[in-house]
Order: structure tokens, then sequence, then C-alpha cells
């Protein structure tokens, strides 16, 4: 990689990253907060799965939504939260495709969100070896 790719590159992460920090306003009332690194780990995150996934997104991505939806579960603490949205993320990406596009993007994190919350009492593995890869096969019937 080139440096000015490099430079383009760090740059867009720097920019996700700071959008990333506005949903601190909305989070820290429910006492999660990102620190800067955490939200430049999230947009580097956000990048390998769309990488991963061979997928495009345009905007702000899905942090907000995310963050919006799972900051009251009480299942998050300070201390998980870095790690599950990491790990919502790559759930989130991962059924996006397996779903084939038949949920938008709010509905499918409405189904993360209330499994999450519900039958899988916050675990993230739970989440995505059971609940979602059942609503997986469920849609492609």
């Amino acid at each position: 990689m080139s440096r000015l790719e490099l430079f383009k590159s760090n740059g867009l992460m720097l920019r996700n990253a700071s959008n990333i920090l506005k949903y601190n306003e909305i989070s820290k009332n429910f006492g999660l907060v990102l620190t800067q690194k955490q939200a430049l780990m999230l947009a580097y995150v956000r990048a390998d799965e769309l990488r991963y996934h061979g997928r495009l997104e345009f905007g702000e991505g899905i942090f907000g939504k995310l963050i919006e939806s799972f900051c009251d579960s009480p299942y998050i603490t300070q201390q998980s939260y870095f790690e599950t949205l990491c790990a919502l993320t790559e759930i989130f990406y991962y059924y996006k495709n397996e779903t084939e596009e038949y949920l938008s993007d709010a509905e499918l994190i409405d189904c993360m969100k209330r499994y999450f919350n519900g039958s899988c009492k916050g675990s993230t593995e739970l989440l995505s070896t059971r609940e979602m890869d059942e609503l997986a096969r469920n849609l492609k019937r």
C-alpha cells in the first residue's frame, strides 16, 4: 500500500471513529462510553467485516443503530461494551449475508436485540450460533 493510500485509509478510519464517538452522548445515559482508541478499533473491525463479507456500505454504517438499540440492554456493562459491539458487528454482517437481504438493517438489528436480551440472556455466542442461525434457515425456506 502506498503512503497516499495508507493516509486515505487512516483518514477514513479516523472519520468513522469520530462518528462512532458521537453516540457516546446516547450511551453514556446507560453508563456506557467508548474511548477514542476503542472507536478507532471498531472502525477497523467494520472495515475488516465489510471486506471479509464482500459488502459495501456508505455513510456512517450500522454503529449508530447498534449502539442506539443495544445501549439499554441489561446484559451490557461498561466492561463488556466494546467487546460486545465488536461481536455484534461481526454477527450483523455475517447474518446480513446469510439472510440474503430478506431483512432491512433495522429489522435484523431488532431481531438481534430481541434474542440477545431474551433467550440468549446477553450471550453473543448463543446469538450467533443458535438464534440467528435458526432465523437465517427459516428465512431461506
